[in-house]
């Protein structure tokens, strides 16, 4: 059997799936984008989209809910300078595409009319980072219901004190194809799949009754075959465990502290309070604590942050971005020193940078603005246990739920869903409601040790951005932040 080259494959099942149906082919496509580069334009493209997402959950031993969906349409961009004129159709024909541009070509009305030049075809290459599968159909609908009741089952059997057990599996497939005016063709098939298991775990009676809840997960670019029975118990030890250490939890300490971060998901941090900040329509716009600061020293040494889109079958990563352009590993800050911003085409333009694969939209109704794919921080040289045993008095916090920050002063405010309190470079006790309060800018110059033990999540992170939701990877080693203001209820 002779295969075809990854990119080529992906561009034909693009085709397959969102030209030939509907009677179009790339003449079509020159056609639209001829119709929209009448006036002159910066920037046109077409944006092609289908998606199919099944999803089931549990809850009560019961399989209660499933749902089944199908989308698909078109998306049509003009950009002249920083203005955007885009409209979308879920109906994809010869006329809807016309029609779409021609409305978004009226973006510049000052350029002459006349006979509009398409560039030459050219295919982008991208990288070939998961399979082009479609993971719904890697098990059929009884072994998905049986995954989920397998889940409860190892769940209850891990402790009597597990009251109840939620569990989902959501599955989506996902073909994009995009068409540049400068001649760009680009495609991608991204699979991506994802378990859920939360736990509520019970003791005592009466008005000494308590109930803490824990849960935990992950996913990723690949078919559901990838939630094997030692994934599930992991994923199942790790919910169990983070709603029993709830139990035993005392009210957190308030005050000026010591704060180290555990590995993986805490990356979370980092996501909100830095990598938003060095979104590039935020520094073009200089509304960001990081603007105009590139070449200085932002972080304390030995901070390296990057925001990679190539890891093999991450949840973050692409392929190509959803304007074309490869997927990269863009070094953000560099042992401290800030290095350069996330950018998409629009925002590299206008700060005459090259774009870095960071162009994402949430569907094909949507714009595309400069997003993370997967950004972590780099391991440094020490471990773990020395990284504890330094704190004086202060907080570990190990998993963290919600969080927000303001972009224009980095200030930040994280809830720690578990965390314990550690004096003398002991661990003596679970803590509850404890929140983290600081600048990003400022939390990056505090960073005194780098654990050795760098860790991406699993597999769970989805960011929102200008309504626009897309799934991301986040992920550091375990750090130790000086003097950071904890909120507790103590």
């Amino acid at each position: 059997m002779i295969s075809r080259e990854p990119t080529l494959e992906r561009l034909a099942i693009a085709k397959s799936l969102l030209l030939t149906p509907f009677g179009l082919d790339e003449s079509h496509l020159a056609r639209a984008l001829k119709e929209i580069k009448a006036h002159q334009v910066d920037e046109a493209d077409l944006y092609f989209q289908y998606t199919r997402s099944e999803g089931w959950s549990l809850e009560e031993g019961i399989v209660k809910t499933g749902s089944f969906s199908i989308d698909q349409g078109v998306g049509v961009r003009a950009v002249s300078g920083e203005k955007t004129a885009f409209a979308y159709s879920d109906d994809i024909s010869e006329a809807s595409l016309l029609d779409a541009a021609r409305t978004v070509r009226s973006i510049s009305a000052l350029a002459q009319k006349g006979r509009a030049r398409v560039a030459t075809k050219k295919i982008a290459l991208g990288r070939s980072l998961y399979p082009g599968l479609d993971p719904i159909t890697t098990l059929d609908s009884a072994a998905k219901v049986k995954l989920l009741e397998r889940v409860e089952q190892l769940a209850r059997a891990k402790d009597p004190r597990v009251a109840q057990v939620m569990a989902g599996v959501a599955s989506e497939y996902d073909v994009v194809l995009v068409a540049r005016a400068d001649g760009t063709l680009a495609a991608d098939v991204r699979p991506l799949v994802r378990l859920s298991v939360t736990v509520i775990a019970e003791q005592g009676v009466g008005s000494k009754k308590r109930r803490e809840m824990g849960s935990a997960g992950g996913g990723g670019r690949f078919g559901l075959a990838y939630f094997d029975e030692a994934q599930i118990t992991q994923y199942v030890d790790e919910a169990v465990k983070a709603a029993l250490v709830n139990l035993e939890a005392r009210p957190a300490p308030a005050g000026e502290m010591t704060v180290v971060l555990g590995p993986g998901w805490p990356g979370i941090l980092l996501h909100e309070a830095i990598g938003h900040g060095l979104e590039g329509d935020f520094n073009r716009k200089g509304s960001s604590a990081f603007s105009g600061r590139v070449g200085q020293r932002v972080a304390a040494k030995g901070v390296t942050v990057l925001d990679d889109g190539t890891i093999a079958d991450r949840r973050g990563s692409l392929n190509v971005d959803d304007e074309g352009n490869t997927s990269a590993r863009n070094v953000l800050i560099e042992d401290g020193i800030l290095k350069g911003y996330i950018q998409d085409a629009m925002n590299a333009r206008l700060m005459g940078v090259a774009p870095t694969g960071n162009g994402r939209r949430e569907s094909y109704a949507h714009v595309p603005i400069p997003r993370m794919t997967n950004t972590y921080m780099l391991a440094g040289d020490k471990s773990p246990d020395e990284i504890v045993a330094s704190i004086k008095k202060g907080l570990y916090a190990t998993n963290f739920g919600g969080g927000q920050v303001d972009i224009t002063s980095g200030k930040f405010v994280f809830s720690a869903s578990e965390a314990y309190w550690v004096e003398n470079g002991k661990i003596l006790y679970p803590v509850k409601g404890a929140t983290i309060v600081g600048s990003g800018p400022d939390a990056l110059k505090r960073v005194s040790m780098i654990g050795n033990d760098l860790k991406l999540d699993s597999g769970v992170g989805t960011c929102g951005k200008e309504g626009q939701s897309v799934p991301v990877g986040v992920g550091q080693p375990t750090l130790r932040i000086d003097g950071l203001t904890v909120g507790g209820t103590a």
